[in-house]
């Protein structure tokens, strides 16, 4: 931006069309679509460009898992299964995953930012009433900026640790940990049975751990289909981990710092493990962004409208995005959103487009509760659009359910010997359109997309019947679920 002198220097250079809090890839995007329709924009973040998924979840996470997959599915295959019965190399699956990560440098990233005309303020960014924030940048004191239009809080979230005796001397592994620790520990208790908990343990048990699973609820992936979590179950045993359900723990010790720590359960059993996952939750990092100076309470998750807008701030110009509002804490649903508040920021800022925010509209964030897609890159992988059958009955849907097993599919059969999978779709019978759809299996993340077209467009189950799956793939499924659906 243009640079002048004095009082007026701060003025011109410090007002941006477009606050935003976080430089994660929510952040990034709601700037970048402000940006390229015509709004000037800064982003500040305090730790690194990229966030998050760059370099602790995401990114990390898959390049852990990606040899493990690519080496099961090896092993299925006739003529490969002696070549891929060695171990993994872990010096050499953590260096890849060290190189996905960029070594936890955002230079690259900071780079791209200039090449897209988004300026960049490294600091602690604040809420200091309407429009107006705050950075603190270290020795080069304050920056304060002020937004014609809006301010976009992307500030993520955070991993939970549950209030246990001895939890905070034991030093226990968040995801951060998990996904960036240098060497394989021998032992891992992972606590937790959502998503992190059982790819870490997936990942960490091929990698050579002895991992234990420990889950309070009756399987994994409560938040998916029942079958999803009963087969990635049963895989992680065949792997030679451990997966105990219905268990709490209720006290964690480490008496020396470098030696191993012990998990007590609440029926008082003892286990030993040199590491110990928690992932057991998320909260939104809110807590210090100053929303006490505009009503709100500091730690809280954001409520917002279809357009991301928070609602409990007078004249709209505050904007949340991504887990902060707690829609879908998903790096892809918030991309989405971003690109939705863009627009919207846009057309409020120019007035020359009023905002379309029915179902379905320009700038309306309806996959957010319609189709949301989520793929677990376990081995098998479960993939999951829109509704599971209990949450569509709890919905009032009058619904059909269609199963199929996919490993009878004829594709599925080439992939890999002994294939193993099953799918499901969840078919709305007044409308005659799929409300969800759910695949596990080895490879079905790449069928997902399809299913999220389906849901997502609406697309009645005769019409379906003419999208002809190739032969032989393992997408052929559609056609055997809608023949099953057909009778």
């Amino acid at each position: 931006m243009p640079a002048t002198t004095g009082t007026e220097e701060a003025t011109v250079r410090d007002t941006y069309d477009v606050v935003v809090l976080g430089a994660g890839p929510t952040g990034e995007n709601v700037a970048d679509r402000a940006h390229a329709l015509g709004l000037s924009a800064v982003i500040v973040e305090s730790e690194l460009v990229g966030g998050e998924c760059s370099y602790w979840a995401c990114m990390p996470s898959k390049a852990l898992l990606r040899p493990v997959t690519a080496r099961a599915d090896a092993r299925r295959v006739p003529g490969l299964l002696q070549a891929a019965a060695a171990p993994l190399d872990s010096k050499a699956v953590l260096a890849h995953r060290d190189a996905f990560a960029s070594h936890w440098k955002d230079d690259g990233q900071v780079r791209w930012l200039d090449s897209a005309g988004i300026d960049f303020v490294r600091g602690r960014a604040r809420l200091d009433g309407p429009r107006r924030v705050v950075v603190a940048t270290g020795g080069e004191g304050e920056r304060v900026l002020t937004a014609r239009h809006a301010v976009a809080v992307c500030t993520g979230s955070r991993a939970v640790l549950p209030d246990l005796p001895g939890l905070a001397d034991a030093r226990p592994w968040t995801s951060r940990e998990a996904t960036s620790a240098q060497s394989v520990p021998p032992r891992l208790a992972v606590v937790g049975g959502g998503v992190v908990g059982v790819e870490m343990a997936t990942a960490w048990q091929a990698l050579g751990s002895r991992v234990t699973l420990l889950v309070r609820g009756g399987g994994l992936l409560p938040k998916m289909e029942p079958f999803a979590g009963e087969l990635v179950a049963e895989s992680l045993a065949e792997m030679g981990a451990t997966v105990r359900t219905g268990v709490s723990v209720s006290a964690v010790r480490r008496e020396m710092p470098n030696g191993p720590a012990t998990v007590v359960l609440d029926n008082g059993e003892e286990l030993v493990a040199d590491e110990i996952l928690f992932a057991t939750g998320r909260a939104p990092r809110t807590d210090d962004i100053g929303l006490e100076t505009v009503g709100l309470e500091p730690g809280s998750w954001l409520e917002t409208d279809d357009t991301c807008r928070v609602t409990g701030v007078a004249d709209g110009w505050l904007y949340a995005v991504g887990d902060v509002n707690h829609r879908a804490l998903l790096t892809h649903q918030g991309k989405y959103q971003a690109r939705i508040v863009g627009a919207a920021i846009a057309a409020q800022a120019q007035g020359t487009t009023a905002l379309d925010t029915g179902r379905w509209g320009a700038h309306a964030a309806t996959a957010d509760t319609a189709a949301v897609p989520q793929v677990v890159f376990t081995d098998p992988e479960a993939a999951s659009v829109g509704l599971t059958a209990a949450e569509a009955e709890r919905a009032g849907h009058r619904t059909r359910v269609v199963d199929f097993d996919l490993g009878s599919v004829a594709g599925a059969g080439l992939y890999a010997d002994g294939y193993r999978g099953r799918a499901r779709m969840v078919v709305d019978l007044d409308r005659e359109t799929l409300l969800g759809v759910t695949f596990v299996g080895p490879a079905v993340g790449e069928l997902l997309h399809s299913a999220t077209v389906a849901v997502a467009g609406e697309v009645p189950v005769d019409r379906l019947w003419h999208a002809v799956p190739a032969y032989p793939t393992i997408s052929e499924v559609w056609l055997r679920l809608l023949e099953t659906y057909r009778g």
